[in-house]
């Protein structure tokens, strides 16, 4: 079998390297020009692989700390982190995208007790001391439940907890004082108060 145009493309998405791509195009003459072909950069970028990939159009955000580049040919930014709910709607009104959103603290207090469904995960102290709860859905889409994410919710009587939810941190259903029932995926589960 021999590999295209098309398949080496989809094949070096996967390089962890600058190197790795470098080394493609010296090595084998026929895909030179590999990196060329690419619309958006499928690893972190520094100013000298920058160079490297000239026709990139959306620009992949991979980590906090990448470098960003605003030279007038990027129209869209992906960003990989874990980003706030607050920073998603920012972006998202620039048009850009977020993969990873998390719902804070201070998220909850400014957007209310309804987790949109967009949020991935709950942070820290995330509705702790919401004397207002009575109860909640998880959507599906959250995948973790951060440490003391329900502390002291003393009004909260129940909760409803979907499969998607693969981690709970410490502590985050301590002194939820009414919290007598959680119903995770089907499951109904008794909460003895002295888990809580």
């Amino acid at each position: 079998m021999k590999l295209g145009y098309n398949e080496i493309m989809i094949t070096s998405m996967y390089f962890n390297d600058i190197k790795d791509f470098i080394n493609l195009e010296i090595g084998i003459k026929r895909f030179q020009g590999n990196i060329e072909r690419f619309h958006f950069n499928p690893i972190p970028l520094n100013e000298y692989s920058r160079k490297l990939f000239p026709n990139i159009e959306t620009f992949h955000i991979y980590n906090r700390g990448d470098e960003i580049f605003n030279d007038g040919r990027i129209f869209k930014k992906v960003i990989w982190y874990l980003v706030s709910y607050s920073k998603y709607l920012q972006e998202k009104e620039a048009w850009n995208e977020c993969k990873n959103i998390k719902y804070t603290e201070s998220d909850r207090k400014k957007y209310g007790n309804t987790i949109p469904p967009e949020v991935k995960s709950l942070e820290y102290n995330c509705f702790s001391e919401c004397s207002s709860l009575k109860s909640i859905n998880i959507p599906s889409s959250i995948t973790s439940i951060g440490d003391r994410c329900f502390y002291r919710c003393k009004s909260l009587k129940s909760i409803n907890i979907p499969s998607s939810v693969i981690s709970f941190e410490t502590n985050c259903f301590k002194g939820c004082s009414s919290l007598t029932s959680m119903n995770i995926d089907n499951l109904h589960l008794l909460v003895k108060k002295e888990y809580l």
